[in-house]
Order: structure tokens, then sequence, then C-alpha cells
């Protein structure tokens, strides 16, 4: 496993894993009898031996692949989960949301102000509340998000910092009436909040069927199959310092963490939140494989990303220098390579 995490590490300096294996073979017969690599002298030999155990001699290629090497054909590697069509789902929306719609209409004709109309919502039970405070941002206020207004605590606050921002009562009364029951155009956007997400849940699960389909038996897996809470973890790793978020956790049956796991499932991607993720991801995993050295533990980084967002701008490079940081001790996977990647061996390594 050593020798194997040695080449797998080599191969990383030296560039491409889908290179021909005839080329790598000449490129180790290029170097001097004892050579330096990762601060230790090697002979040519360990890494020739390593070249011919990892290599596929019927197809004459290397077994083991970096994300890097996927991007000439990475659209065939993206899974793609459905979405509604429109109009299809207009007919589910009308019977979710049309009760919404009227209950929104009652609330404002009792208010007397938009502030008391958002202290009325806050007074509905969830998922009512959710919903109405969603119509509450399309027809009064498009500067609070629903993140900000679903806590309760929070309404005062909003009020003294937004309400001279929020539109007058009585023009939204206007509006309302101008506007049929149901609201077609308004039920088209609450369906898209429900689905929000979605592909998300459909990535995780997906993956921890694969998981416990292939490894239960040797490894265990905790976090959250669909919608729950992350892993934090600083409560299931000893004396991890970083209030850090996961998605999942694997270990061996024995409590022995092996990887951390953080799943993404981007419909789109690009600019500055290119940027704000990829930088993120390379501080987490800083901060885990900092905490790995400090404790000698086996601990690796899953990437879990998926979606058509990654073949966008420079996500697919982005994605595959972070690996490349991590060495072999990060991994970036879709659904679809995991069987090819994530093997036992990395697990164990």
């Amino acid at each position: 496993m050593i020798l194997l995490s040695i080449y797998y590490r080599f191969i990383l300096e030296v560039g491409d894993l889908n290179t021909n294996i005839a080329y790598l073979t000449a490129k180790i017969g290029q170097f001097p009898p004892n050579i330096t690599f990762l601060r230790k002298t090697w002979t040519r030999i360990p890494l020739l031996f390593i070249l011919k155990t990892c290599t596929d001699h019927k197809n004459k290629e290397i077994i083991l692949t970096t994300f890097a090497s996927y991007k000439a054909t990475a659209s065939k590697w993206i899974t793609i989960f459905d979405s509604p069509f429109y109009p299809d789902y207009l007919d589910d929306a009308k019977i979710l949301y049309e009760e919404v719609q009227v209950r929104f209409i009652e609330l404002v004709d009792k208010a007397q102000t938009s502030t008391e109309l958002l202290e009325m919502i806050a007074k509905e039970h969830n998922p009512l509340r959710n919903q109405l405070l969603r119509i509450f941002r399309r027809y009064v206020s498009p500067d609070t998000s629903v993140e900000m207004t679903k806590k309760k605590g929070n309404i005062p606050n909003i009020i003294i910092n937004f309400s001279d921002k929020f539109r007058p009562i009585e023009e939204v009364k206007r509006n309302l009436q101008s506007r049929p029951i149901p609201d077609e155009i308004l039920m088209a956007l609450l369906f898209e909040y429900k689905t929000k997400g979605k592909k998300g849940y459909d990535l995780t699960e997906s993956f921890f069927l694969w998981f416990n389909k292939v490894f239960s038996q040797n490894y265990s897996i905790q976090g959250p199959v669909r919608a729950g809470k992350d892993v934090m973890l600083h409560k299931v790793l000893n004396k991890f310092p970083y209030q850090i978020p996961a998605d999942m956790l694997i270990s061996r049956l024995d409590g022995t963490p092996l990887v951390v796991g953080f799943a993404r499932y981007d419909s789109d991607r690009g600019g500055s939140q290119e940027d704000d993720r990829t930088g993120g991801n390379r501080d987490k995993i800083t901060e885990i494989l900092g905490y790995a050295k400090t404790y000698n533990l086996p601990l690796k980084v899953l990437m879990l990303n998926d979606g058509p967002g990654l073949l966008l701008g420079s996500m697919w490079n982005d994605y595959a220098n972070l690996e490349k940081y991590g060495q072999s001790r990060v991994m970036v996977c879709t659904l679809k390579m995991l069987d090819e990647r994530l093997t036992q061996g990395w697990l164990d390594s």
C-alpha cells in the first residue's frame, strides 16, 4: 500500500495518469539509478515494479486515474438528474400552493401595514409559514430572504433594518387583486423552491446506496442520506479543532476515521462563485490533512462533485488542482467515476 501511494504521487508529479505505459516506462528509465523523490532516494526498480503492478495489461492502460484525466470526455462522466418540464408541473403546483396563496390574501386583507403583515406571517406554523414568507418576499420585500425571516427571533431586527423598503400594504393589496386565483406564475415560482436542493439529495442518496452495496461489510458510513444534519467534524473526530460541517464520514469497523466526504451537485456555476467554492474547499483540505498529520491518522478527503456546472468555466481544472494539492489524500469524483476510482486500496491507504 505504501508503494501504491508512492506511485500515485509520482504520477501526479509526472502528469496525466492516462499517459501510455510505454511512455511512462521510458520516462522512469531515463532517471539516474538513484533519484530523489518525496525527499527520499529511490532506485528505478521500485517505480518500474509499481508501474507493472498497477497496469491493465490487456488494454495497456494505467489503472489509477486522476480527476484531470477525465476532462477530455468530461460530459460522459456527469450525472444528469431529471428536472420537471414547464408547464407540465403546473397542475401539481396548484395542488400544493393554491391554499398558500389564499391564506396570504387573507392575511393581507387583515393587515394595516406591511410590517404588521410580516408579524402575522411569523405567527403561522410551518411549513405554511415558510411558503407565506416566500410570497411576502415577492410582493413586499425582495431584499429579505426566507433564510433571514424564517427565524421568529430575527423579525424585530428585520423590521428595524428593512421595513423602510417594504412596499406599502395598499399597493400590495392592489397587486394581489389584479392577479388570478390560482396565480400560475406564482405557483411555478414556489414549485421551483420545492425542487431546489433535491438534486443534491439525489446525489448523496445515490452515493450512500453505492457505498453500502460495495463496502458495507468492511466499512461504516455516517451522514444524512438526503436531508438532515451535517456531520460536524469537531464532534465526530477526537480533538478536531475546527467546526467544519461535512456530508459523510467513512470509517473502519473499529472506528478509525478514513475519509471525510463533501458532496455538491452543480446545475450551474460560474464567476466569483467558482473562486469561493474552490477556495473554501482548499481551506478544508488543509485543515483536515493537517489534523490527520498531527495525530497520525489515515484520514483523506473525498469531494463528490457532479452536475453540468462542472463543465462551466474553470470548474473542472479548479477541482483537478484541489486533488493535486492534496496529492494521494484527496480524491474528486463524480458518481460515474466511483467504480474506477474509489477503491478499497485508496480507502485504506
